[in-house]
């Protein structure tokens, strides 16, 4: 069971992850910055939140990336590096688990489906599915 102690470190380890996503984070930084072992963060994360931190780190990066797929001023590969991410293809691979298409496809449609709708409505309506949830459903644009 997670002490009070532990519950405020992992609170931290996710806002630092929330904050500094575009930053290179691995486990074992985030770790030493909450005092733990890489091991002991992992495991009390996932049990805090119901994803690894690696996971969560990499949803915060994909609900970035798509803002700014949306906007469509931006390629792909510009976006993938925009927000942290080192490799094009873990990028894309990750990017069609959580949004169910590949994000050529999402900037795409997003441009053509969210014309018209107010940022915050848009924002909404496209924000990513965590922890696989996205297979077997459809585009989230009408």
């Amino acid at each position: 069971m997670t002490d009070l102690r532990d519950l405020a470190r992992l609170r931290r380890v996710r806002d630092r992850i929330d904050r500094e996503y575009a930053q290179p984070l691995d486990v074992e930084a985030l770790a030493r910055g909450a005092h733990m072992s890489a091991g002991h963060l992992s495991r009390e994360f996932k049990a805090a939140y119901g994803e690894s931190p690696y996971s969560y780190l990499m949803t915060r990066r994909i609900e970035r990336a798509m803002a700014l797929l949306r906007r469509g001023d931006l390629s792909v590969t510009e976006v993938c590096f925009a927000v942290g991410c080192q490799s094009l293809g873990t990028f894309s691979t990750r990017f069609t688990e959580l949004v169910g298409m590949p994000p050529s496809t999402y900037r795409t449609l997003a441009a053509e489906g969210s014309a018209g709708l107010p940022a915050c409505v848009s924002k909404q309506v496209t924000r990513p599915v965590r922890n696989r949830e996205a297979q077997g459903v459809g585009p989230h644009l009408a």
